[in-house]
């Protein structure tokens, strides 16, 4: 067993120590990009502007021929542009594929200090985290980076969900996980095509009318990825790094989208994949606490004094517990209000 005071030790001579914490920096979107694509990368730096995260794709959705110009593209553009409070990542492509090691090596030797975080598709296990844990640090080393190389995984199979909590604490470099709903239904053997979202067919139905059985009877479309993401946020929270919705794949069904992402906020994720600009907005909007909630925080903390006891301010019960969820909001609009001066206003601070 490896003891826990080399834990935080550099698993590579000359790399930099591991992060001790992930700190929380506002990551309402992350928004992926091409860097293959001409259009898309001429545009990255102004979208970048928009967001709290920006993100160049090597894995899917690039096509196989289009690998290394995706690979290039992203190290140039991470080269000739300062992104300021926009986090850069990057998704490499998968650990059994052919383009896993190419994508490591040059992007690390060459923008390793510009880069946030990178994020590792269908992780299955810890294994898997400390595979590349370790080769971050060799690289590392080899190119002389000064800031450890963060690690967001991506659940996406069946046997991922069952090492969840292993996974979440696999490195000191972990900061968060994501799920990826279309690669995981398919190893789940779900049956449906969509990316994310619900399902018609998955549903409650009210009881029969006992004096009607003809009677129309209420149906309510439920949650297909309740379960996994609750689950996901547990093993998040208990390790100290960040849970994401992953991405909604009907661009045009925007009220959908800003259900599926307010569910996820709800349930304690920070953000949410953004795969078109028009999802942009929605993260922001859905990712940022609601403005009467953080006002009545506000109150209850004010009026509580130091957190102790129990009050009742506008007909409701306050107490310890409620001040520390008003707290949870509080500080989480603090923290956007301080890049957001809209929000500044409307928060109030």
């Amino acid at each position: 067993m490896r003891n826990p005071k080399d834990f935080f030790k550099p698993m590579a001579i000359g790399a930099p120590e591991p992060p001790r914490e992930i700190p929380f920096r506002p990551s309402r979107m992350i928004h992926f990009f091409d860097p293959s694509n001409p259009k898309m990368a001429a545009k990255a730096p102004s979208i970048a502007a928009k967001c709290d995260v920006l993100l160049g794709n090597l894995e899917d959705a690039i096509a196989a021929d289009k690998k290394t110009e995706a690979r290039e593209g992203f190290v140039k553009i991470a080269k000739e542009n300062d992104f300021g409070d926009c986090q850069l990542w990057t998704r490499v492509n998968s650990l059994d594929s052919p383009w896993f090691l190419d994508d490591m090596w040059q992007i690390v030797q060459e923008v390793g200090d510009k880069v946030d975080v990178i994020m590792v598709p269908k992780v299955e296990g810890p294994w898997d985290i400390h595979y590349v844990d370790r080769l971050l640090a060799q690289l590392e080393a080899r190119a002389g980076v000064k800031k450890p190389i963060l690690i967001h995984a991506i659940l996406e199979t069946a046997l991922g969900v069952a090492n969840v909590e292993e996974i979440s604490g696999a490195s000191p470099r972990m900061q968060g996980l994501s799920l990826g709903p279309a690669d995981l239904a398919a190893s789940r053997r779900m049956k449906t095509t969509r990316v994310g979202g619900g399902h018609p067919g998955y549903l409650v139905r009210q009881d029969p009318n006992p004096d009607d059985a003809e009677a129309p009877r209420a149906t309510a479309q439920q949650d297909l990825w309740h379960y996994t993401i609750a689950r996901m946020v547990d093993a998040c929270v208990a390790n100290g790094i960040f849970a994401y919705y992953g991405p909604f794949g009907d661009i045009r069904d925007v009220v959908a989208c800003e259900d599926q992402f307010r569910n996820a906020f709800l349930l304690g994720c920070v953000g949410a994949w953004s795969l078109h600009p028009v999802q942009i907005d929605i993260a922001k909007k859905v990712f940022s606490p609601p403005v009467d909630e953080v006002l009545w925080a506000k109150k209850v903390i004010a009026e509580m004094g130091d957190g102790t006891g129990a009050v009742m301010i506008d007909g409701k019960m306050q107490d310890d517990a409620t001040v520390k969820q008003c707290k949870v909001m509080v500080e989480l609009a603090r923290m956007l209000a301080e890049k957001d001066s809209d929000l500044k206003a409307a928060y109030q601070f």
